[in-house]
């Protein structure tokens, strides 16, 4: 009987196959550089990654469990939406039937709900394990300034869609989020005029809100993403502490040097 390998090695030899992925196979740095290279995902991943980084002491797996989350999220948002309207009198009816008529409707949207909640616990420790570990400083400042943005992200992310189900916790919730952001000096009153569509919550803030929680910052928060799976690559791969390459260490200890003159 024939190894499920040999199948594969088959597979990978065809016509079909090799139309699609143009680097061959093979073991040795060239080959894996160009299909990490040709491949539209894997390009923001480094060629080889130091043993080390892989442990779980280095990282926690915060930030793949993060990006895990965030995943969760998206599945389970495209899947609620099926069954969501974003109207005020439609909001409301929809979350009840998602609790007591669909099937599996409460089980999808806890997960929904408790994804969230992970993922901002996550996002928030994950920068601080790279804040005390050292991974900010030169040459990675840019991609901790990334993360930065990913972090607000996360949290508008939570902030629209506590307002989704229109109950009486969301509306007063947003009420009071909305009215602390029209005390902000200046444009205080036009950040909440631009918030909620007007001057009170109502369907205009359900309508934004939706949007922003469902379209423009989950494509955002992918963006920005992508961008920061590609600076550590670019940057040398994650933080080594005592064995970054010398190229990076020197780069590090001219950025102090200047920063000090």
């Amino acid at each position: 009987m024939a190894k499920p390998t040999n199948y594969f090695d088959e597979l990978r030899g065809t016509r079909v196959w090799r139309s699609v992925f143009r680097s061959g196979t093979g073991s040795s740095t060239l080959h894996r550089a160009l299909a990490i290279q040709q491949n539209i995902f894997l390009h923001l991943f480094s060629t080889k990654v130091r043993k080390r980084m892989t442990s779980f002491s280095a990282t926690w797996y915060l930030g793949t469990l993060t990006f895990g989350t965030f995943l969760i999220l998206v599945i389970t948002g495209i899947l609620l939406m099926l069954y969501y309207h974003p109207s005020v009198p439609q909001a409301y009816a929809d979350t009840k039937d998602l609790q007591f008529v669909v099937s599996s409707g409460l089980f999808l949207r806890n997960l929904h709900r408790w994804s969230a909640h992970a993922m901002v616990f996550l996002v928030f420790a994950h920068m601080f394990k790279v804040f005390y570990r050292g991974a900010y400083r030169p040459p990675r400042e840019f991609n901790w300034v990334i993360g930065v943005i990913l972090l607000l992200v996360t949290l508008l992310l939570s902030y629209t869609g506590y307002l989704l189900p229109w109950d009486q916790l969301a509306f007063w919730a947003i009420t009071v989020g909305s009215n602390i952001a029209s005390a902000v000096p200046v444009f205080g009153n036009k950040v909440h005029f631009l918030m909620l569509g007007g001057n009170q919550v109502n369907a205009n803030a359900l309508l934004r809100f939706y949007v922003l929680h469902c379209v423009i910052l989950p494509l955002t928060a992918i963006l920005f993403i992508a961008v920061h799976f590609w600076r550590i690559r670019k940057d040398g791969g994650l933080y080594a502490h005592q064995s970054e390459p010398k190229t990076v260490a020197v780069k590090a200890a001219q950025a102090t040097t200047e920063s000090a003159q």
